[in-house]
Parts: structure tokens; C-alpha cells; sequence
């Protein structure tokens, strides 16, 4: 018999820890500025009604927001990501990730409280890019391709 519990949660959380999960939940409650306001673009099934989840668990990391339908993640990056150590952290967190299957966009804060719609379509533009891959490649979308 299958424990269809664990391959629903080893597939939309890479096989997460429960403290990771607890940390997430943590991380929800507390976000920064510039996330509340990438928040409310994504939140709501705002772009091609799509679901984005916020601080999502993903292996052994937490994304700032993530679609499992596309398998994209979009991360904010504020001036802790500036050193020259978490840049290469953050380039070998993007490789593990991409190695999940899962692509992923980084903004800045600097670009997010000057500009959110900007943001907005660099991501609406990287939906739209993996909607028609996924389409190209016979996937199915449960979603709609409407603006």
C-alpha cells in the first residue's frame, strides 16, 4: 500500500524537513517589506491564475514565493545577498534548485520598492515563457493564459 501523503509531500516540498517546514511558517509571519509587496502581485492567483505560495520549503531551503504548477521560484534579495560569500551561496542554492527542475528568478529590493509592476512582468514574462514551454512539451496547465 502507498502512503500517498509522503509522494504528494516528497514532490511539492523536495522532501523538506519538518524543522524546515516549522522554520517556513516562521518566515511567513515575519516577512520583510519588500516581500509584502511582491506579495500582493502574486498573491491571489493574480498572474494567469496561478497559485504563488510565500516562504514554501522546498529540500533543504525556504523560497520567498513559489509555483509548483511551473516549478518557478522568485526570490528577493536584499542587501544581506551583497557579500561576496552569499552570492556564491545564492548561485549554488539557484544551481540546486534548477537541478530540482526549478527555475528561478532573483529581484533586488532596490527594484521592487521602485518599481513593483517592472518586477511584476519580469516574472509575469517568465510565466508566460514557462506556460508555453509547458505547452510546446504536451504538459497539461490547469491554468488559464489570460492578462
Amino acid at each position: 500500500m502507498t502512503d500517498l501523503g509522503k509522494s504528494v509531500d516528497r514532490s511539492f516540498f523536495f522532501g523538506a524537513s519538518p524543522e524546515i517546514k516549522v522554520r517556513a511558517k516562521a518566515l511567513r509571519k515575519r516577512m520583510t517589506f519588500c516581500e509584502k509587496v511582491l506579495w500582493q502581485e502574486l498573491r491571489k492567483n493574480r498572474l494567469h491564475n496561478l497559485y504563488f505560495r510565500r516562504q514554501h520549503p522546498i529540500s533543504h531551503f525556504i523560497a520567498d514565493f513559489y509555483c509548483h504548477e511551473l516549478r518557478l521560484v522568485v526570490e528577493v534579495d536584499g542587501s544581506i545577498h551583497n557579500p561576496e560569500i552569499q552570492k556564491d551561496r545564492d548561485l549554488n542554492r539557484t544551481a540546486e534548485l534548477e537541478n530540482l527542475g526549478i527555475a528561478v528568478i532573483r529581484v533586488s529590493n532596490n527594484d521592487v520598492i521602485r518599481n513593483v509592476r517592472k518586477v511584476s512582468k519580469q516574472i509575469d514574462d517568465e510565466v508566460k515563457k514557462r506556460l508555453k514551454m509547458m505547452e510546446t512539451n504536451g504538459m497539461s496547465s490547469n491554468s488559464s493564459t489570460k492578462s
